[in-house]
């Protein structure tokens, strides 16, 4: 199996049923059909071989984004303009995503970002709280309870073809999340921490060139 296979056989199995958080939700798009024909169709257009890829790991799924599309840091939008994947899914733009297909249009476009990079979550599934986005680590009994399964994430998506040496974490709390379950499993020799793409846009719009370049320059260091 290449990479598109096994990517797709993980997310399409996966199942949120089993883990109910008070005052949480979790959103599964991966039970929506239409969800698992643009992601096929992604996997297989841009992950159709056994090459290795850097993975960037990000904190968990927006609802407006991968939590919508089923694909990490990509929109609707991103898929039609970017991607050339027409979906039904709206036209609703994402901040983070809106970042990250700059940051690869920059590369040298998407074939070539997605032919080195693989980008992903910790945890996979958009958790919802009071109608918006919330991270696995603002609470600690919502991080304590999803630690097996962002260990069991992170174990599986590795063997989609994920390089062992080096990765990058997005977000500093979510690094320092990530730091000793890394310890403890071994799964990079090695992580850069970059500054998560929703930071940017909300926080660091003025500096967005520096930024996409500091992308780029992480990518390419190893």
């Amino acid at each position: 199996m290449n990479f598109s296979a096994k990517a797709t056989k993980y997310f399409f199995g996966l199942d949120s049923s089993g883990l109910t958080m008070r005052c949480v939700s979790l959103l599964n798009p991966y039970k929506n059909d239409e969800v698992k024909k643009i992601v096929k169709s992604f996997y297989d257009k841009f992950y159709n071989d056994q090459s290795e890829r850097l993975f960037i790991i990000g904190i968990n799924p927006g609802r407006f984004g991968g939590g919508l599309t089923g694909i990490a840091f990509t929109d609707p939008v991103a898929l039609r303009e970017h991607c050339k994947i027409e979906n039904r899914l709206g036209s609703r733009k994402e901040l983070s995503s809106k970042f990250v297909f700059s940051v690869a249009d920059n590369f040298g476009g998407v074939e070539k970002f997605f032919s080195r990079v693989f980008l992903t979550a910790l945890y996979p599934f958009a958790i919802i709280k009071n109608q918006k986005n919330y991270n696995y680590y603002d609470e600690k009994p919502i991080s304590e309870l999803l630690r097996k399964e962002i260990v069991r994430n992170i174990q599986e998506q590795i063997k989609f073809g994920g390089r062992k040496d080096y990765a990058i974490i997005l977000g500093k709390r979510n690094a320092d999340y990530f730091s000793p379950i890394n310890e403890e499993y071994n799964f990079f020799k090695k992580f850069a921490v970059l500054e998560h793409p929703r930071f940017i846009m909300q926080y660091r719009l003025k500096k967005i060139d520096y930024y996409k370049q500091k992308y780029i320059d992480t990518i390419n260091q190893n």
